[in-house]
């Protein structure tokens, strides 16, 4: 990589607070974040990484007892914060922080608008518009073990220092094509999105399968998805540690209720020695549920008549636009995001409301507004 750079290591609440105020005033921050999220629940921070263009630091959570002032930085609103790839970033500082930066431009989403996938890397970007090839295999280390390794450390301090030189290249590109304000709209939706947490009573809509099961075996789903969440959240487990999802899934499905049960359908022993009681008792008080009170039955969009035929033209049009657009189409508009549209109409009545992002801001514009004119009222028409 060849990378070599002044960075200085901030381990103290006297030095953090100093940094934070010289780059509180400053318009443009680069930052980064390195964390661990194995068996865990929520991201274990372990660096904190920032550059101006003059100072460059690497701050550590773990040495570090007060970190209000970088919290303070981050939600200074006249403070740009520039991320690649925030979103886990964005995870992370709502977790810690309890609020999001502000305001937020991911070098990701403006890459996109240049017309580069939806996913494109840090290194490759840094490498067609810096020139230079960047060395990422510190990539999967353990970022809270200390003391860091110099390789760690320098690994860190390149992924802000050459997040500028990109930013001020992405910058100067994307001034020459009409996207700018659509950019700053799209890293707005992008943090609006990480500030709706999910509802623990809908927890069990992502267990696979889901869809198979009848109302009185949802409501049993149901029970066991919340209760999973929260001890997931209690203990900062990684949901499949706490319970594996399919053996959720077999409670509702096969009327799980014993542990000899248990142990036949293939569970866990450690799922057995300390859950076993508690899920039984969720699921048997699940199973009394009223049937006026259980959830309806899951219809899969894709089994609704006349499905196939509504998302292969709508692809078509977004595939037509995005060529026109010099975009790739999946950024324009993804499956998932397709199908939210779909189902906006079909189900939700296209209420005001809920509008979803291919029915608001610059994707309706774009392709969204000509989208309901292929979408019929209901399935079948």
């Amino acid at each position: 990589m060849g990378f070599f750079v002044n960075y200085r290591q901030i381990t103290s609440d006297q030095q953090l607070a100093d940094i934070c105020i010289r780059l509180r005033q400053q318009t443009t921050v680069m930052v980064d974040t390195e964390f661990v999220r194995t068996r865990t629940f929520y991201a274990q921070l372990g660096l904190i990484q920032l550059y101006d263009g003059e100072s460059l630091v690497l701050v550590d959570p773990i040495a570090i007892d007060d970190l209000s002032p970088l919290w303070a930085l981050m939600a200074d609103p006249v403070v740009t914060k520039v991320l690649h790839a925030s979103s886990e970033d964005l995870e992370v500082f709502q977790h810690y922080a309890g609020a999001l930066p502000t305001p937020v431009i991911d070098t990701q989403i403006m890459a996109a608008f240049l017309g580069h996938g939806v996913s494109e890397g840090f290194a490759s970007l840094v490498e067609r518009y810096v020139g230079v090839a960047l060395d990422k295999g510190e990539s999967r280390t353990d970022w809270c073990a200390r003391p860091l390794t110099e390789k760690q450390k320098h690994y860190a301090a390149a992924d802000v220092y050459y997040l500028l030189p990109l930013y001020r290249a992405l910058s100067e590109a994307l001034a020459q094509t009409p996207w700018q304000a659509a950019m700053l709209e799209e890293c707005e939706l992008l943090c609006r999105k990480k500030q709706q947490p999910k509802q623990d009573e809908a927890a069990f809509l992502d267990i696979k399968y889901a869809w198979q099961l009848k109302p009185q075996q949802l409501a049993v789903l149901q029970a066991l998805a919340k209760w999973r969440a929260k001890e997931a959240r209690r203990r900062n487990m990684a949901l499949n540690f706490i319970v594996k999802e399919q053996h959720l899934w077999k409670m509702a499905r096969y009327q799980i209720r014993s542990v000899e049960q248990m142990n036949e359908h293939g569970f866990d022993k450690f799922e057995v020695r300390y859950h076993a009681q508690t899920l039984i008792k969720i699921a048997t008080q699940a199973d009394k549920v009223p049937a006026d009170k259980c959830p309806s039955e899951i219809v899969r969009l894709v089994d609704e008549p006349g499905y196939k035929a509504v998302i292969k033209a709508i692809k078509e049009q977004v595939q037509e636009v995005a060529d026109q657009a010099g975009l790739v189409p999946e950024f324009i508009g993804s499956k998932k995001q397709l199908n939210q549209l779909i189902t906006w109409v079909w189900r939700e009545q296209s209420d005001d409301d809920t509008r979803p992002d291919l029915a608001r801001g610059w994707r309706y514009h774009l392709v969204g507004k000509a989208l309901l004119t292929i979408i019929p009222t209901k399935p079948g028409a």
